[in-house]
């Protein structure tokens, strides 16, 4: 983990933000600037900056899956959601440690921005 890292540091639990799902490889919790009713954001426990540095596809995988699984328990998953992974500064990506957006509870509209 990065010493200075945001999500490290709430994976090490010293910055406060309930977590709304964990497991072995990864947690989830709220976005503090949520852009839709739901808007979660799922976390490898390992530091990687962004996509562009995984190389771990079964990683990747649990991280999607996770996603999923918090869609059923927010009770979007039939509706519909979004997974979003932004990668680096032009795409939106604030935080230089990997994360999927799981975005729902309202009407998704394309393209997204």
């Amino acid at each position: 983990m990065a010493d200075d890292c945001l999500f490290c540091r709430i994976i090490r639990r010293e910055i406060p933000s309930p977590l709304i799902y964990e497991a072995p490889d990864c947690v989830a919790f709220r976005d503090i600037n949520p852009q839709a009713p739901t808007h979660a954001l799922v976390v490898p426990k390992r530091h990687i900056a962004s996509l562009n540095e995984a190389g771990d596809a079964n990683l990747l995988g649990q991280l999607l899956l996770a996603a999923a699984q918090i869609a059923k328990q927010e009770g979007i998953a039939e509706s519909g959601y979004r997974t979003v992974i932004n990668t680096n500064a032009h795409a939106g990506q604030a935080v230089f440690h990997i994360h999927v957006h799981v975005i729902g509870g309202r009407e998704m509209h394309w393209p997204p921005g």
